[in-house]
């Protein structure tokens, strides 16, 4: 015992934090900090040149209000700017600029162009500093900056109603088809869905990249932060699912209504026990509950989170829509309604196969996995118009891929387990489902 006990107290001694170890956690940092003030405070050991860095300025936003147009700029370069006049259509024209026409390293300024311009018109706004470099933006189809009243927040909303609830509810309608599939097929439509999904994912990434290259400067390194924010949501909503499936085995009692030929194929799958598995839903209370309920809530939680990885990345889709409407981009044609509604049913497909064979999900909780993965939409679009960022979309972006792919690892891993425990890539059903569900977010997005 008296050994136990000092091994004990070595192995706190070793783990506590002291003073000592602090300071020496510190002390690169303090050697990092005198060094860099050393070297601004010497100037003869740094290399000198006459080169002056060349100015570099983002136009990041443009609003047309009445009789005027107000441009939001940036200085994204290494030295101070100056602005010195602004155009439009390369006309120069008298502007206001607030609040000082001098610009330091990431200041923001904003320029007040009077000028009649006319809906729907193409205009090229250009910006000239004081060394005559100019920066130019196209805006193809000029829109009155909206403003947040009822009627036009009730605009957005039926927007994000039409390309966000009504296609992922319709897609909830697959849910007593796959019910009634046998196993084989049942898996066919998972990989469909693992398919989906890849794609959204992909399509996201891509998203935030093309708003990352068009609206937002090179200094915020936004690609770079597009694959930070994507990793971190990934890591930490893996977690929060372990944990989330974990507390519904713990809490879950012998109530769930379950599907017996699915438990039927689990027990094929899992190695011989002692005691059978039991299969009937009055035989709930035996001591392999725990082992029944980690298959029949596992599917339930992939499909809760499916329809939160899918509203993250509406939302991120109705910020570009609100921005697009902003921007004049946006003709909302029935084409253009009809296409999005074809894309986003599948999106109700995802969420609806992991759960079609688990056992009887009751309507609401259907309802509520269709309003998570569609209402962001609405809100994503009131945000978007109203106050658009580009650097607000590509972090939510971002986030809704990297909780795609969260649940693409879940549901692969829920798969394998499924499958006996054998490569899915040595199953061909499994892999023509996930390049048909690929195939069917391709074709489907030719229409938006």
């Amino acid at each position: 015992m008296e050994r136990e006990e000092s091994e004990e107290d070595i192995m706190s001694n070793n783990t506590r934090l002291t003073k000592k170890t602090l300071a020496l956690g510190v002390l690169p940092f303090i050697v990092v900090g005198v060094m860099i003030l050393f070297l601004f405070n010497s100037s003869g050991l740094l290399i000198q040149t006459p080169i002056k860095p060349l100015p570099e300025i983002s136009i990041e936003k443009v609003e047309f209000g009445d009789s005027q147009i107000a441009v939001s700029i940036r200085n994204t370069g290494t030295s101070e700017v100056t602005i010195a006049q602004a155009d439009v259509n390369d006309r120069i024209h008298p502007a206001a600029i607030e609040p000082s026409k001098t610009l330091s390293r990431l200041g923001v300024a904003r320029v007040l162009i009077p000028f009649n311009w006319n809906l729907g018109e193409p205009y090229e706004i250009g910006i000239t500093l004081n060394d005559g470099t100019r920066f130019n933006k196209l805006v193809k189809a000029a829109a009155p900056v909206p403003h947040p009243t009822l009627e036009q927040a009730s605009t957005f909303a039926l927007i994000g109603t039409y390309v966000g609830i009504i296609p992922v509810m319709m897609g909830l309608l697959w849910y007593p088809f796959i019910r009634r599939l046998s196993f084989s097929m049942y898996t066919f439509f998972l990989s469909i869905t693992a398919g989906l999904l890849v794609f959204l994912g992909i399509d996201a990434l891509l998203e935030s990249n093309k708003i990352a290259v068009d609206s937002v400067a090179p200094a915020f390194n936004a690609q770079i932060l597009i694959f930070m924010v994507a990793i971190v949501s990934l890591l930490t909503l893996l977690y929060i699912s372990q944990n989330l499936v974990q507390r519904r085995s713990k809490s879950s009692g012998p109530g769930i209504k379950s599907d017996k030929k699915y438990f039927e194929h689990i027990k094929s799958e899992v190695e011989d026990k002692s005691e059978d598995l039991p299969l009937s839903p009055t035989s709930m209370t035996s001591p392999h509950l725990s082992y029944q309920q980690k298959f029949l809530i596992k599917p339930v939680g992939i499909s809760m989170m499916i329809a939160l990885g899918i509203g993250l990345h509406n939302f991120g889709e109705g910020l570009a829509i609100g921005a697009a409407t902003l921007l004049g981009e946006l003709a909302l044609s029935s084409f253009l309604i009809l296409g999005f509604t074809l894309h986003n049913t599948t999106e109700g497909l995802a969420i609806v196969a992991p759960i079609a064979r688990s056992g009887k999900i009751a309507l609401r909780k259907l309802l509520f996995m269709g309003i998570i993965a569609g209402a962001p939409t609405i809100v994503g679009a009131w945000i978007g118009g109203f106050l658009y960022s580009p650097l607000l979309s590509i972090i939510f972006l971002s986030v809704g891929a990297g909780a795609i792919f969260q649940v693409v690892f879940q549901l692969g891993t829920w798969m394998y387990r499924s499958n006996r425990n054998k490569a899915l890539s040595g199953n061909m059903p499994i892999i023509a489902g996930f390049a048909l569900g690929m195939l069917i977010m391709y074709i489907t997005g030719l229409l938006i």
